[in-house]
């Protein structure tokens, strides 16, 4: 799977956990030095990061002798170096969103038409509900690729007895990812001989169906196994709780307008069953940063009605110096482009909330407050606040790396981060009202989005195990 976040031995992970350090250092000295003795001595090339990272999974799996392995694409389907596999046991394609439109194409037919690309000629393959179009795509390339293409029931289909399946990961968005599982084991199950699902029947590509572009795949009984692997599923950095005292952390790593709209929900639920502070106030944190060519306007408009006191928006650096961190660097990003588009999504941030103002009773008249925070060369630290007028009920800070966003969020109150420097390291208003306000609410509620990387990045700082 990728990304990783905190390590990338994540990437490569045998019955639930990241192969071992030694492990990892063995077959990716043995794939290396195997490549570099074989490459083309014209070209001398070598394979990017994620492809020798896919060769490596696939040679670990293969010396590993794992019964099943599963495999997620990197971007898109069909020109993704993980769609070398020939005869798969089940192909599956989750919930279709906008992303890496600079590749894939910039409408959800294009990007279903890549999607559709891992389809194999007999193999079964299961997707979700999808919009028509889209969903119509996928079924063009199914028949293309005389590839039996299945509609998953919805999980509901599966709940007998008025039993409620529990999903152990939160959020409405999982329980179609979970429908999908299920197909997906059931099809491995049903290919070792276990009957007792019964048989899914094959429906031949041309045939016509009444009223539905593609054939529903029927509801089962359940085994135990299933439903507790349901309960029991946990995946870092997707709709993950960390409560550290006063300051609850919420970590999605969406970055589509789907994925964010998904989030938005989760959130404002959790919180919603988070018990309320009986004295003092509560404040609400938005920690944002994106990527790639993501349209971040469209993103930060989904959250605005969140009501956060703060918006923070950083690189996905952890310190200003990444020399320490080469799991988490990316080489092809610099400081100082990555702090110019924190500073856009800043102005974004702020004009969003003006445009709010008027159209929202909940919002206050806007507060004047305008000026730009230089850095001061003895600190060596950076704070930022737009210089336009925005109405002051939501400041937009923007930091250069993870660590000082989130000890200014933390105000030394979370036991995982040491408290932020004391001395005049924030003497604009914005900010040092933000310190009195922190360090006094009775609850700090923190939603980090926007970046799996982002997320990956505070899970390292908020939980130093994940490191080791």
């Amino acid at each position: 799977s990728s990304p990783h976040l905190v390590q990338v031995r994540e990437r490569i992970r045998i019955n639930g956990q990241p192969i071992s350090k030694d492990l990892f250092n063995k077959y990716f000295w043995l794939v290396y030095n195997r490549l570099e003795e074989t490459k083309d001595r014209v070209h001398a090339s070598m394979p990017a990061y994620f492809r020798f990272l896919t060769i490596m999974a696939f040679h670990v799996f293969l010396q590993e002798k794992v019964d099943l392995a599963v495999v997620e694409v990197g971007i898109g389907g069909t020109y993704d170096c993980t769609n070398i596999i020939r005869a798969p046991v089940v192909c599956g394609v989750s919930s279709l969103g906008i992303d890496h439109t600079s590749i894939l194409g910039d409408t959800m037919e294009k990007i279903a038409w890549q999607k559709g690309g891992i389809f194999k000629p007999g193999v079964p393959a299961f997707t979700v509900a999808q919009p028509e179009r889209p969903l119509e795509v996928l079924r063009e390339r199914a028949q293309e690729r005389e590839c039996p293409l299945y509609l998953c029931p919805e999980l509901d289909d599966f709940e007998e007895d008025c039993r409620a399946l529990e999903l152990g990961l939160a959020g409405a968005h999982q329980r179609s990812n979970a429908a999908l599982a299920l197909q997906l084991a059931r099809m491995w199950l049903q290919r070792r001989g276990y009957q007792a699902l019964g048989e899914l029947k094959e429906v031949p590509p041309s045939t016509e169906l009444v009223g539905r572009p593609v054939p529903l795949a029927p509801a089962f009984r359940l085994t135990d196994a299933m439903i507790q692997g349901l309960r029991d599923t946990e995946w870092l950095g997707r709709t993950q709780v960390l409560s550290h005292g006063p300051v609850t952390w919420y970590l999605d790593g969406a970055h589509t307008t789907s994925s964010i709209q998904a989030c938005v929900r989760w959130f404002r639920q959790a919180t919603l069953n988070q018990d309320k502070p009986h004295d003092g106030s509560e404040v609400r944190v938005l920690l944002f940063n994106a990527t790639g060519d993501r349209d971040t306007a469209a993103l930060l408009k989904l959250l605005v009605p969140c009501h956060f006191d703060y918006a923070v928006f950083c690189p996905n650096f952890m310190e200003v110096s990444v020399a320490n961190n080469a799991d988490q660097q990316n080489f092809n990003v610099t400081l100082e482009n990555a702090l110019t588009r924190c500073l856009e999504n800043q102005r974004t941030w702020t004009r969003l909330l003006e445009e709010k103002v008027g159209q929202d009773p909940w919002l206050p008249s806007p507060l004047w407050v305008g000026g730009l925070l230089q850095p001061a060369p003895a600190r060596g630290s950076l704070l930022q606040v737009p210089p336009a007028p925005r109405p002051f009920n939501s400041p937009a800070l923007v930091f250069p790396c993870l660590a000082q966003a989130l000890r200014w969020v933390a105000q030394g109150r979370d036991p995982h981060l040491a408290a932020p420097a004391a001395s005049g390291a924030h003497p604009h208003p914005a900010a040092s009202s933000g310190v009195v306000l922190l360090r006094e609410a009775a609850a700090i509620h923190v939603l980090v989005t926007g970046s799996l990387h982002l997320v990956g990045g505070a899970l390292r700082l908020l939980d130093p195990a994940l490191s080791q």
